[in-house]
């Protein structure tokens, strides 16, 4: 009896919870401001996952924004809360495959037709893509955004 009792004292301690895993799992998440205005209908049916070494889904987004053009990189930076490094891609450095037609044909239908793309950098390997156009009517930049792993 003494045997079993030992046994199964060995395997409550061999599963406990040591905490490590929440740790490190929170360290690697890369979080930016995506949405802070109301969200056009039409970008709330896109169901699309961008393709990666982490395959996540296409998010909405949509941010007040005053302005008569899109942002820069630096002011699209301050937009989403991020101080480090954003970039613009053409189209076809986005979607060198056409694979995100259905994302870019909704971001177009959100706003006025034309859309930029901005890579967003979270160190070496994580990144997030940002499919914005410009509501003036509204006063927002909406569109969608899709979390990568890039190594």
């Amino acid at each position: 009896m003494s045997s079993d009792d030992a046994y199964s004292s060995f395997l409550d301690q061999a599963n406990q919870d040591t905490g490590a895993s929440k740790s490190s799992a929170s360290a690697k998440t890369a979080t930016t401001k995506s949405v802070d205005t109301e969200v056009p209908a039409g970008l709330l049916s896109v169901e699309q996952y961008y393709t990666s070494e982490a395959d996540e889904p296409f998010e909405p987004v949509s941010l007040q924004w005053d302005g008569q053009n899109m942002p820069s990189e630096n002011e699209f930076a301050k937009l989403i809360g991020h101080g480090a490094e954003v970039t613009t891609m053409t189209t076809k450095e986005f979607d060198p495959r056409e694979q995100y037609k259905e994302v870019l044909q909704a971001v177009g239908n959100a706003g006025e037709g034309k859309s930029s793309i901005f890579r967003v950098g979270h160190g070496k390997t994580r990144v997030e893509y940002y499919v914005v156009g410009l509501d003036k009517g509204k006063g927002r930049v909406v569109g969608m955004k899709a979390k990568a792993v890039e190594s």
